[in-house]
């Protein structure tokens, strides 16, 4: 098959759906992050897009093949599950949604564990949902082997179909999963920041101990916040805005540092006809056990990121950009 064919081909015939668990939920190999839809906190949600605009990220990620969407109940304080549940009724296409639980301090009982997923379930307009995540691994009062045991319950009632953690430590990954264990469940996921320009799992044991107990990495700002586009250059510099005003990488210095990741990845996406986002997201489905999910905040943005799917780079080109990207290992 030529390279051209291979960028031609189903989105699947080199990526295929992820199974999550064993006779579990599967997921396209690819999904959506949600965090934009309904923040204008940390992002411009009613300013510089709005909920037409997400709906129309949502439809052309399904037009794709892309029909997995994470979010979570703190994202826009509910307002991202809210559009999402009014999409999918509005949508005659499968959907699978995973969201996520934060542990508040004042939440330590398993009935307030129940009581934030039947308020996301609502939001949501959903009976059950595929996965649902610990979004940090706090302790407090309700302590993880009670919180993870209340998620089992749910599991057992049907309410949740998975169970998956986020920001969790190699570590605190092998506690969660013991505990889950005994519980005849197993760990589905851990979802963690992983791009070109945050390597970090591949060198603090989170990497490897996800692909020893079979846990599924999601990989959350997969672009860099958008870095690795190469929409953001020294020649062009603007100072930034909304979340990533708080990052130094956006600096003048910081986007000097990336220029020879962003070289590289326009040089194999010039033998694709692929952009540099496009080819930072192949690199990262391509390490195995991993399925990015990259924001959307309007129909052609969905597209592009879809665009990652359904061909595949040579070694070659995979250790050319690992080499160029292991300063941010």
């Amino acid at each position: 098959m030529t390279k051209e064919n291979m960028a031609e081909s189903s989105p699947f015939a080199e990526h295929p759906m992820v199974k999550l668990i064993p006779n579990g939920p599967e997921i396209s190999p690819l999904g959506v992050g949600t965090w934009s839809w309904g923040d204008s906190l940390f992002w411009q949600y009613g300013k510089g897009y709005g909920a037409n605009e997400v709906q129309q990220a949502f439809e052309a990620s399904l037009a794709a093949g892309v029909t997995f969407f994470d979010t979570a109940e703190v994202y826009g304080f509910g307002k991202s599950e809210e559009l999402l549940g009014q999409f999918i009724q509005q949508s005659a296409s499968p959907v699978v949604v995973a969201t996520k639980y934060f542990p508040l301090p004042w939440r330590f009982s398993a009935q307030a564990v129940a009581d934030a997923l039947t308020a996301s379930l609502k939001r949501l307009q959903l009976p059950t949902v595929a996965l649902y995540q610990i979004h940090w691994p706090f302790d407090f009062l309700l302590g993880q082997k009670s919180l993870l045991n209340a998620l089992a319950d749910e599991v057992k009632q049907g309410r949740i179909q998975s169970i998956g953690v986020s920001n969790y430590s190699a570590s605190q990954m092998h506690k969660a999963h013991s505990y889950l264990a005994e519980r005849g469940i197993p760990l589905a996921v851990n979802q963690v920041q992983y791009s070109l320009l945050h390597r970090q799992i591949e060198s603090n044991g989170v990497f490897s101990a996800a692909k020893d107990l079979g846990v599924t990495i999601l990989a959350y700002s997969p672009l860099a916040q958008g870095l690795v586009t190469g929409k953001y250059t020294v020649a062009t510099y603007q100072p930034p805005t909304g979340a990533r005003r708080i990052d130094p990488r956006f600096s003048k210095e910081g986007l000097r540092k990336i220029e020879p990741v962003i070289a590289v990845l326009k040089d194999v996406g010039q033998r694709y006809d692929k952009t540099p986002a496009q080819v930072a997201l192949n690199w990262l489905i391509g390490q195995g056990n991993v399925v990015p999910i990259p924001g959307a905040k309007n129909a052609q943005q969905a597209q592009q990121n879809a665009g990652a799917l359904g061909w595949t780079m040579t070694l070659e080109e995979r250790e050319k950009i690992s080499g160029v990207s292991a300063p941010w290992l």
